[in-house]
C-alpha cells in the first residue's frame, strides 16, 4: 500500500507522535497552520469521509474524543480550537486516509476559506 499515513502507522515513516492507542494515532503536522497543529488518524485505512461505514461510527467518535482530550492537554480547550476534516480534491484532501486536523493556540476567523 502506498498510503503515507499507513506507512506512519506501520512506522515505515516515523511521525512526531503526540498520542497513540489501539485505534488512533495523532502526530504533529509537518506544515503547521497554527501554534499547535496535530493530525489525528484512525489506524484503520478509510480513504475518504464518503467511505465511512456504519461499522466505523464508534471509530469516528473516538477521533473526536481524542481531539477534545488533546485540546485539554495542550491547554486551549477552554479558549477554543478548530477541528477540520477535508474530503476529496475540492475539499482540500491531499492524503487519502481520513484524518482530522486539530489546530489551536491562536484565534481563527470565519469563513474558513
Amino acid at each position: 500500500m502506498e498510503c503515507l499515513f499507513c506507512k506512519m502507522i506501520e512506522r515505515e515513516i516515523e511521525p512526531d507522535v503526540v498520542f497513540e492507542d489501539e485505534q488512533v494515532l495523532a502526530f504533529n503536522d509537518i506544515n503547521p497552520q497554527a501554534p499547535t497543529h496535530v493530525l489525528i488518524i484512525p489506524k484503520k485505512h478509510i480513504a475518504t469521509l464518503n467511505d465511512v461505514g456504519e461499522e466505523d461510527l464508534a471509530l469516528m467518535g473516538r477521533l473526536h474524543r481524542t481531539a477534545a482530550e488533546l485540546a485539554r492537554q495542550f491547554g486551549f480547550a477552554e479558549e477554543g480550537y478548530r477541528v477540520v476534516m477535508n474530503c476529496n480534491e475540492h475539499g482540500g484532501q491531499s492524503v487519502y486516509h481520513i484524518h482530522m486536523h486539530l489546530m489551536g493556540g491562536r484565534r481563527f476567523s470565519w469563513p474558513a476559506g
